[in-house]
């Protein structure tokens, strides 16, 4: 069915009682030319993309839960390119321009709003790398304007511009960046997928890999045996449990990274804002409530519930920006399984086993890579060689020494 005015009138005059299924709910057959694992964002982008773009139709997504009960529905929906590396920022601006055109692309509301991402510096030090940072992105393509005091104190008049320890001095701000509806992305994924005939099985779990030497040629799962030449990893945070189970190490780690919203109040906050003294950021959502988050957790774990510690230091760096939020209830909070690698940039390549592929390591940055992270793991399905913009997220760069830091900080996950 093609949404539309028109079908939404059509549908109204019929008490909307023709409205058919967004997908279908398939059962697994034995076996398919392509098995993606993983039915968040990145595995449904990943298969849509083979169906459209490389003619692959005979694909399967293996979920172990149902649709969007990953990190896809645990997430603080930002999206934005403001990256700084040469081996990121082509990427995730190759990830922006595919954002503008989803929704017309899935014939699907993904509730894409380019509200504008705003990040905030508060030295002198900080102004110097906003700059750098800003100049690379120009010089790739990508929006980028620093703002003064003066024009930050315009746009967001609530801040506490004249706190003693973290001052506000101005602001990087990506006028492009925003958020979407991180249920409608995956929503929008796996109706476009299903119309072109992926196959997306729901509580399939995978519980081994089967290979015949040093090749992946199927998996074994809670609804049985399925088997495929080609079988592409996108399980975020429980890579490194998949990979174990063919027996490969991967350099990542699991931790859980948190998010809260608010009660609903009246509109306040314009786009995204982030704390430059400490790591918070906060947007205002369609229903009213803030949403915002910030560290991981400090310690390993499978867990999508995290810890009281960092619930306290997330609130006190949004007190610190806005005191005014003290005054708001928080409503709930959940958290995510974050594959954090070691080097703060995601990976995208083959594994040593033939026919096992991966898309992982995506740290802070999974969902705003959505639609790059499936399109470019589709080139390298569909191809065997990488998408261009992808080919530094290499998985041998951790042995040969082509580390893509962002951040700057040293191999340490919890530092990114």
């Amino acid at each position: 069915m093609h949404y539309s005015i028109f079908s939404l009138a059509r549908q109204a005059l019929l008490g909307h009682r023709g409205w058919t299924a967004a997908w279908r709910d398939a059962s697994p057959k034995s076996s398919y030319d392509v098995l993606v694992i993983g039915g968040g964002g990145h595995g449904l982008a990943t298969a849509y993309y083979l169906a459209r773009h490389f003619g692959i139709a005979n694909i399967a997504v293996l979920e172990k839960g149902w649709i969007g009960s990953g990190n896809a529905g645990r997430n603080t929906t930002i999206i934005r390119s403001n990256y700084l590396l040469p081996g990121n920022n082509p990427f995730y601006e190759f990830s922006m321009q595919l954002w503008e055109g989803l929704e017309k692309d899935l014939n699907y509301n993904a509730m894409v709003s380019q509200r504008g991402v705003l990040n905030l510096f508060h030295s002198d030090a900080q102004r110097d790398a906003a700059a750098r940072r800003g100049n690379a992105m120009r010089l790739h393509g990508v929006d980028a304007e620093l703002l003064d005091r003066t024009a930050v104190r315009r746009m967001l008049p609530f801040l506490d511009f004249d706190n003693a320890r973290f001052p506000i001095e101005g602001g990087l701000l990506q006028r492009r960046g925003g958020t979407a509806r991180h249920d409608a992305v995956v929503w929008g994924y796996a109706r476009a997928a299903s119309d072109r005939g992926v196959d997306i099985v729901q509580n399939c779990e995978v519980t081994g890999m089967i290979r015949e030497g040093d090749r992946v040629v199927g998996v074994e799962t809670t609804r049985g045996t399925i088997r495929a030449p080609k079988v592409a990893l996108a399980v975020a945070g429980n890579t490194s449990r998949l990979t174990a189970m063919a027996g490969l190490r991967m350099p990542l780690e699991s931790h859980v990274l948190q998010a809260f919203v608010s009660e609903a109040i009246k509109p306040l906050i314009p786009g995204v804002v982030t704390f430059g003294a400490g790591h918070f950021y906060i947007s205002q959502s369609d229903k009213g409530g803030l949403v915002f988050g910030g560290d991981i957790d400090g310690y390993n774990s499978y867990a999508q519930r995290g810890n009281l510690p960092t619930v306290e230091d997330v609130c006190e760096s949004g007190m610190a920006l806005m005191p005014m939020i003290g005054r708001l209830r928080m409503l709930r909070s959940w958290g995510g399984i974050m594959d954090m690698s070691m080097d703060g940039s995601p990976i995208i390549d083959h594994t040593p086993l033939d026919g096992l592929y991966l898309n992982a390591g995506w740290c802070y940055g999974g969902f705003k890579a959505t639609p790059a992270s499936g399109w470019c793991f589709a080139h390298l399905i569909a191809r065997d060689e990488p998408h261009p913009v992808a080919r530094a997220f290499r998985l041998d760069r951790f042995a040969s020494g082509y580390l893509l830091d962002e951040k700057g900080q040293g191999a340490q996950p919890n530092l990114h």
